[in-house]
């Protein structure tokens, strides 16, 4: 089975309760996971604009965890490629130029509008939602995604969470149908 490569916007690593997921889901080489330092970047101001209290040190330690944990994970030397991109937003041009480099089959981004298929398809690239993407790992393979979820809330100790609160955290992030289609593996994770 061919496994999906994917860049990763910096909102779906905004949030921890979907970063988290998609993190596991990345370890367990359900999916190949990219991203880039400009990306890492991104998310940690976002979080320290919107949470000032965040300490940024902590951030940043998980920003290289994150860079320990998977492997080829962080896509470089595509700056290069940003000036020759056309898309909505100017400044999300280095996130295609990396999925570029990266040789990724998707991003994976809540901001859809942001990158039209018009743009991506010369490269091969779609824009997933977060939830279709997620919903798509799932059919790929329930059981490694059932894992995955066990495993991220099996370490959510304060509080701990409840399969109904967990689902209801991804529900909250958006990721309304994903959270739906888990509740028929509950007893799994």
């Amino acid at each position: 089975m061919t496994v999906y490569t994917a860049l990763l916007d910096a909102n779906v690593l905004y949030p921890a309760p979907m970063r988290d997921l998609l993190m596991q889901l990345a370890v367990m080489d359900v999916f190949h996971a990219k991203w880039s330092a400009d990306i890492h970047r991104e998310w940690i101001e976002a979080l320290m604009r919107t949470q000032p209290y965040r300490d940024r040190a902590k951030l940043e330690q998980t920003r290289d965890q994150m860079d320990r944990a998977t492997r080829d994970c962080v896509v470089t030397g595509y700056q290069g490629l940003i000036a020759s991109l056309t898309l909505p937003d100017p400044n999300d041009r280095h996130v295609l130029a990396a999925a570029i480099k990266g040789r990724c089959d998707a991003i994976v981004t809540q901001n859809l509008a942001d990158f039209p298929e018009a743009a991506l398809a010369p490269y091969g690239i779609e824009a997933l939602h977060p939830d279709d993407f997620l919903l798509n790992q799932m059919s790929l393979d329930p059981a490694a995604f059932c894992t995955a979820v066990a495993k991220v809330r099996a370490r959510l100790k304060n509080p701990p969470y409840s399969v109904e609160d967990y689902l209801a955290t991804l529900t909250r992030q958006g990721l309304v149908a994903t959270a739906g289609e888990l509740r028929q593996y509950a007893a799994l994770l």
